[in-house]
């Protein structure tokens, strides 16, 4: 069985391990540049190491494991992935067993950025001592063979000034295997002899110093680029440079310049910026210059362009409402200006007649005055630098329409008399019947040109000679009393649906329908009893 039980200092290594790869994934580049570190020549790795054997054994006692140990390597590569390692470990557990080995063998790598993980096979001597308590002058550390392998990965640390020599190894696993044998001699008490073979995984962690570089480094590069790449006088010209493969040190720092064939330019580290404020119309170009020494490969110049516009003139557009009015009537103008820079635009107006105000963006047409016809409309537009557009519209005056013609008259029926109340003399007219015929003169004598129709009818038990007699009552009373010329009224009965007469007042030019009515000759009606009720007596005075 693998004994999983491990000692506080192997859980600090994990825990440690745990909280350094987060942080070197989210390491950033040195601020002069974006390069990658070179693949190293030699390598030389110290650290602290853990020692846990599992199913291993001497005498029937275990090998325990060892907390604390030195792990200390060097390496050569041939080329960025295939080198050749020498390591030394020691661990010791007093009062028990120590453990020292001494190998050799191939280590295999595969850089990806700053992170290098890494595999490697090594074998040579190993140093042991038996266990069970009882090292001494008799039972001495005895040499014997091992072998070991396993993966492990570094991270180059970009801090400034390193210059990427300095690596950190977060975690390196490793299986181990030993044979020692010892004598074969047994004195008193003390186990003496045997074969001591231990089968053990190993954790380290620890720094790497790396040395020269299998690749000669790269030479600088810079990029610039502008933004915008078209302006128009006064807009800033912003230029952002990018440098790689050049990262600064202790000793040298990178130096930046720039130059710009027009306009006031201003340069940083991290780039420059143009102010083009009466700058001609045209193309023009930016260079810059980075440089970290006297080496040429840590020189580089990079250079961009930009165009300087001329300033377009507005454009304009108007229409009014409404375009056809008439005369004293207003018609708003409205203009629609664009500017393609955003300059500020001013409006005014003209026109051919009438008057217009201003308002803004808008116009207000005032006709008073001015003849129907055509009213042309000019829309202006000028910027604050002079540049100016127009458009036109117009507004059409019409004569106002002639009045609409006077309604056709037309007939109008006034009050209908009823003679139902007094049945023993139906068809005299009776006071009621006397009021209603006092309006009727009223409105005769407003409408003097006009003819009264009197419409008389009877009960279908009566004979029609009643109808007539009523009309000829009633005309009786409006000509005596009320002084109505007789010319102006004429009689006519009608349908046998009561004791009743119709007054109906005619203008000229009006036409009634007669309907089931008919014209009678009055000679030929006989009449009877009075035909209207005569006026009351004034009260004697005592």
């Amino acid at each position: 069985m693998i004994d999983l039980r491990l000692p506080r200092t192997y859980w600090a290594l994990i825990l440690l391990t745990a909280s350094i790869i987060p942080r070197l994934c989210t390491a950033q580049a040195a601020p002069a540049g974006s390069s990658l570190p070179n693949a190293s020549r030699f390598e030389l790795f110290g650290g602290y190491g853990y020692f846990h054997p599992f199913n291993s054994s001497i005498y029937n006692q275990p090998y325990d494991p060892i907390p604390g140990g030195v792990v200390a390597g060097a390496t050569g590569f041939f080329n960025r992935y295939v080198g050749l390692q020498a390591e030394y470990t020691h661990f010791y557990n007093s009062p028990d067993y120590c453990l020292s080995t001494v190998q050799g063998g191939p280590v295999f790598r595969r850089p990806v950025g700053r992170f290098v993980p890494f595999a490697h096979i090594v074998g040579g001597g190993a140093q042991v001592g038996p266990s069970y308590l009882h090292n001494g002058s008799s039972n001495g550390c005895t040499w014997g063979w091992a072998a070991t392998g396993g993966v492990g990965i570094d991270y180059v640390l970009a801090a400034p000034g390193l210059g990427d020599h300095l690596a950190i190894r977060p975690i390196q696993a490793d299986f181990h295997y030993s044979d020692v044998t010892y004598s074969n001699q047994l004195t008193g008490s003390s186990y003496t002899g045997g074969e001591g073979q231990i089968t053990a995984f190993r954790l380290s962690a620890g720094l790497v110093y790396r040395i020269g570089s299998v690749t000669p480094a790269l030479p600088a590069s810079y990029g610039c680029e502008a933004q915008p790449v078209t302006v128009y006088p006064g807009d800033p010209v912003t230029v952002t440079g990018r440098v790689i493969n050049l990262e600064e040190s202790k000793r040298l720092l990178p130096v930046y310049t720039w130059s710009s064939t027009g306009g006031r330019i201003t340069g940083s580290a991290g780039g420059a910026t143009i102010a083009t404020a009466d700058m001609a119309p045209g193309d023009y170009s930016v260079t810059g210059h980075v440089n970290e020494g006297s080496q040429p490969s840590r020189h580089a110049d990079c250079s961009t362009t930009f165009r300087v516009l001329a300033y377009e003139p507005p454009t304009i557009a108007c229409a009014a409402n409404p375009a056809t009015v008439q005369p004293g009537g207003f018609a708003t103008i409205t203009s629609t200006g664009r500017s393609p820079q955003n300059r500020r635009l001013t409006y005014s107006y003209s026109s051919s007649a009438g008057q217009v105000s201003v308002t803004g963006t808008t116009g207000t047409l005032t006709t008073s005055g001015v003849n129907p016809g055509l009213v042309n409309i000019t829309c202006n537009v000028v910027d604050d630098l002079g540049k100016s557009a127009a458009a036109n519209t117009s507004v059409t005056i019409v004569a106002p329409p002639p009045p609409p013609p006077a309604p056709a008259p037309t007939a109008s029926t006034l009050c209908s008399i009823s003679f139902e109340r007094d049945r023993k003399r139906p068809v005299r007219v009776d006071n009621e019947a006397k009021a209603c015929l006092d309006d009727v003169a009223i409105e005769m004598n407003r409408a003097s040109d006009a003819v009264l129709v009197v419409v008389g009818k009877h009960d279908p038990q009566e004979t029609p000679d009643a109808a007539a007699e009523r009309t000829l009552n009633v005309k009786q009373y409006l000509t005596e009393e009320k002084g109505i010329d007789p010319s102006r009224i004429e009689l006519r009965t009608g349908e046998s649906t009561g004791r009743t007469v119709d007054n109906i007042v005619v203008p000229p030019g009006a036409s009634w329908d007669t309907g089931g009515t008919t014209s009678f000759d009055p000679s030929r009606v006989q009449r009877h009893g009075q035909p209207y009720a005569p006026a009351p007596k004034a009260a004697a005075h005592k």
